[in-house]
């Protein structure tokens, strides 16, 4: 108040009438803006996906042989990995600031977190998916027990680790959307919920930014589909 200065109005552009009459959705304003708005959420969301099912996965990998070898660990690292994932987004994201800040580590390590109920059971379930008559005739053939589970298990075991991927990545992609809220100023998230704040939300950029969330979920989701059907042909259906 007494500043002199008018009231805060949200900035839609100017000259085309879509974009300042804020209409449901505005493609001009899409390509004005996809150099400097658009473009680089998306690669940031990218990143922020492929850092945390990375790192998930260098993890539950060797947690999963682990238990594949000691069986009567599987039920406490399971639950473990489980516990993370019965706490909201939000409330971690939260839990986590007064640790890491308002940082990326805060928002990769909560990534990680949920990428473990994922991938670890799923590992697991792909290594013990071998039949007994198979494994019994590759101990017959005199194969030692690394052999086994290199020549034989994790082969077998590939469909299932890629599902355990393509559920990741497809939950990440979702996540991270949230932690564009109060904790990071990247990615898709940050986009929609900048657009949220404005004094009256500027439909397009949240649309145009979710709409892209979902583009990139599937078009993740499709290329483990191709990954699969490449290193496991066997697999395809009706094959």
């Amino acid at each position: 108040m007494g500043t002199g200065k008018g009231p805060v109005i949200p900035n839609f552009g100017h000259g085309d009438a879509c974009v300042t009459g804020d209409h449901t959705f505005c493609w001009s304003w899409v390509r004005q803006h996809w150099g400097d708005t658009l473009g680089p959420a998306l690669w940031q969301h990218v990143e922020l996906t492929a850092i945390a099912v990375g790192i998930g996965f260098a993890i539950a990998f060797p947690l999963a042989l682990f238990a594949h070898r000691f069986r009567r660990l599987e039920q406490p690292l399971g639950a473990l990995s489980a516990l993370v994932y019965t706490i909201p987004s939000l409330a971690l994201f939260q839990l986590l600031v007064p640790l890491t800040g308002l940082t990326l580590t805060t928002v990769e390590i909560a990534l990680v977190g949920y990428t473990l109920v994922m991938l670890f059971p799923n590992i697991v379930a792909g290594l013990r998916s071998a039949p007994d008559e198979v494994l019994e005739a590759a101990r017959g053939m005199g194969l030692t027990r690394l052999q086994v589970l290199t020549r034989v298990e994790l082969p077998l075991a590939v469909p299932a680790i890629i599902g355990g991927l393509r559920i990741a990545v497809v939950s990440t992609v979702a996540i991270a959307t949230i932690a564009g809220i109060e904790v990071t100023t990247k990615g898709l998230g940050f986009a929609i919920f900048d657009a949220l704040r404005a004094p009256t939300p500027f439909k397009t950029e949240i649309y145009s930014a979710g709409a892209l969330a979902v583009a990139l979920a599937i078009a993740a989701d499709l290329l483990l589909v191709g990954v699969r059907r490449a290193v496991v042909p066997w697999s395809r259906s009706g094959r």
